[in-house]
Order: structure tokens, then C-alpha cells, then sequence
């Protein structure tokens, strides 16, 4: 019998998050902010504008653009939070399932599924180059959205960590494959729009992609899938599977030593997370109407990170709340203050680093917990 069916799932790791944080009252306080939330596009249906109760149309697709990245904030503390692997090249698997999603969404709107793009004419091709057969069909679009980044993230995960490669050099490593993939879409010849990337999407599932009762079902549908994630994200945490998640976080060689070979575990928790980021990246794209190499750049992928840091890494629920509260100060700061963002983001990461090393999860909990001391 080998030293891993012995040790007790007790003995390789600390818990996971408390399950304070998960009792009965934070499900239902979570179903109650849900519930309002999915309220929201229903107020933009009913009533008209200028009515008290009305929420404008840019609201719900900005509500609803957060949710994707909350999503794949939640993504990224599956690696980051429970597993200790950080990583500095989420925004390739978001882009990814973007350009997955958007191919089909750039043939469905077209009298003919073989008409090519502008960007396409405009290299005198007369045809779509192979890799994007079969694209105009929903579920291929959808297929490819999970298994190009599940491959990837595969493949990738399985050499760099059967290597031992983790720390510095791993986040190193991450960020330079998503920056070479973002040189590579940047460039006309590859077929994938160029600097421009896709845009002008008319049609989803036959439905006219603008109108507001599609932009509703799209916004439930990132609300769903967030939801789904969480749920997911907390069996997967709670259960011997985080048990040994966060053991390799704490103490990687303690855990070789008692028998556990973390090269399966870290693998299925990358992929996994690789893939729900890709999700989050497949919703994002039609309702914010473009995806181009941009969202590839460094920069989102350490926007990733900070979300995670500014909520509370480890727990779930704080990346949820660092993506709205982050986003939410971007969209105010760079509607008055433009060029002073970038300053302020960095300001922010280093304020809850020094003062919020739990972030704002942390940070409730400890308000709580005083408040029961002097209870």
C-alpha cells in the first residue's frame, strides 16, 4: 500500500476557505444579489427611457462585460488562491474563447456563410483559410471556445510543470506565451483580422445581436454561467480534490514526500481554469461587440491578478467583488481622468498589498470577528 492511501486527507493540507463564508445566510444573501441582478435587464425591457425605474441599455452591457471578468477572476484564483500557481497569461485564454466565439459570429451575420470578411478581401482571399471550417455552425464555434484553450492549457501546463517549473519563473513563462500570441493575431497573414480583429457582429442564433431582449438573454446567460462557476469553484474546493489544491500551494515537497504527485492535480486545475476563463471570454465578445488582440496584451492579464488581490484571493467570492469594484473605478476614473488610470491601478495594487494582503473579504472577516469579540 503506498504512503498516499494512508495519509489521512487531513494530514496534506490546511482547509480551504472558512465555511463561514459559505453558510446557509451567504448562499442566501448571494441568491438575493443574483435575483437583483437578473432583475436588472428586465427593467430595461419594461419600461422606457427617461422612466424612474428604467436601466439604460449601456448599463446592462457594462453590468453584464463585468460579469464575464469576474468570471475569469474567479478563473484565475482556482490556480492562483488554492493552488499557489500564478499566472500572468489568463488574458490569452480569454481572447481565445473571444475569437472562437467570434468567428461564428463574424459568418452568421452575412447572407452567405461563404462570403469572406473585409479584412479577408482586402488579402485577395477568395475563400476562409482551413481553420476556420465548419465555424458558422454554433456548436463548433462553441466546441473550439473550450478545446483550443483546454489544449493549450494542457499541453502547456503538463511540459512546464512535469518540469517543476513554479514561482517566478512559471508567472515569467505565462506571460511571455501570451504576449508572442498576441504578436501572432496582430499580424494580417494569420486570418484572424489583424490589429482590427472582429467586430460588426449582426446576428446570433438567427437573433439580431443589438436589439435588447438578445442583449438580456446574453446578460442571464454570463449571470448563469458566473453562478455555475461559483458553485462549481466551491465543490471543487470543499471537496479531498482542494484538500490536496491547497497542500500543494502550502507545501509542494511535503506533499511529494507523503506520496501525492501534484503533476495530475495542478494539470486538471489548470485546464479547468483555462477553460472557464475561455467561457467568460466567449460572452464578453458579443455583448461588448469586439475582440482583437488587445485583450491578449499583459496588461489585462495582470488586471486579472489585481482583481483576484483586491477582492481576496483564496476564497471565491473575493475575486467576484475585486472584478465589479476594479471595473467599476475604471469605468468612472478613465471617463475623468483618462490618463492618470494606469497610475492609480498600480496605487490600488500596492495599498491592498501593504494594507489588504487579504483584500476585501479579508477584510470583512476581520470587522466581523470583532464585532463578535465585543458581542
Amino acid at each position: 500500500m503506498s504512503v498516499a492511501t494512508m495519509a489521512p486527507a487531513a494530514t496534506i493540507s490546511l482547509s480551504s476557505a472558512p465555511t463561514a463564508l459559505y453558510s446557509p445566510r451567504a448562499w442566501a444573501a448571494i441568491a438575493i444579489v443574483v435575483g437583483v441582478f437578473a432583475c436588472l435587464p428586465v427593467l430595461n425591457l419594461m419600461f422606457p427611457v427617461g422612466h424612474p425605474l428604467h436601466v439604460s441599455s449601456f448599463a446592462i452591457g457594462l453590468i453584464g462585460k463585468f460579469i464575464c471578468y469576474a468570471m475569469a477572476a474567479l478563473a484565475l484564483d482556482l490556480v492562483w488562491g488554492y493552488t499557489g500557481i500564478l499566472s500572468l497569461g489568463h488574458g490569452l485564454f480569454f481572447a481565445l474563447g473571444g475569437y472562437a466565439h467570434g468567428m461564428y459570429l463574424m459568418r452568421a451575420g452575412k447572407a452567405s456563410a461563404d462570403i469572406v470578411p473585409d479584412f479577408m478581401t482586402f488579402l485577395s482571399w477568395k475563400t476562409y483559410p482551413w481553420f476556420w471550417s465548419f465555424t458558422e455552425h454554433f456548436w463548433y464555434a462553441m466546441f473550439l471556445m473550450l478545446a483550443v484553450p483546454g489544449l493549450l492549457a494542457f499541453l502547456f501546463g503538463y511540459f512546464a510543470f512535469r518540469s517543476r517549473i513554479k514561482g517566478v519563473y512559471f508567472s515569467i513563462i505565462t506571460q511571455a506565451l501570451t504576449f508572442a500570441a498576441m504578436l501572432l493575431f496582430f499580424r494580417n497573414e494569420t486570418g484572424f483580422g489583424g490589429n482590427n480583429g472582429f467586430t460588426d457582429f449582426k446576428k446570433i442564433l438567427g437573433f439580431d445581436i443589438t436589439s435588447a431582449s438578445t442583449r438580456a438573454v446574453l446578460y442571464w446567460v454570463s449571470l448563469s454561467a458566473l453562478l455555475g462557476a461559483l458553485v462549481l469553484g466551491r465543490a471543487i474546493t470543499q471537496s479531498k480534490l482542494g484538500r490536496v489544491l491547497t497542500a500543494i500551494r502550502d507545501s509542494e515537497s511535503r506533499l511529494r514526500f507523503l506520496g501525492y504527485e501534484p503533476l495530475g492535480f495542478k494539470l486538471f486545475i489548470w485546464t479547468l481554469s483555462a477553460m472557464l476563463c475561455a467561457v467568460a471570454g466567449a460572452l464578453y465578445v458579443p455583448q461588448v461587440g469586439i475582440i482583437n488582440p488587445g485583450e491578449m496584451s499583459t496588461e489585462n492579464s495582470i488586471e486579472m491578478v489585481i482583481w483576484v488581490a483586491t477582492g481576496g484571493r483564496g476564497t471565491l467570492i473575493g475575486p467576484i467583488i475585486g472584478a465589479g469594484t476594479i471595473n467599476g473605478l475604471k469605468t468612472w476614473f478613465t471617463s475623468v481622468f483618462p490618463e492618470f488610470w494606469l497610475y492609480a491601478l498600480g496605487l490600488i495594487f500596492v495599498l491592498v498589498t501593504i494594507f489588504l494582503p487579504q483584500g476585501i473579504v479579508g477584510l470583512v472577516r476581520k470587522l466581523s470577528q470583532r464585532k463578535g469579540q465585543t458581542a
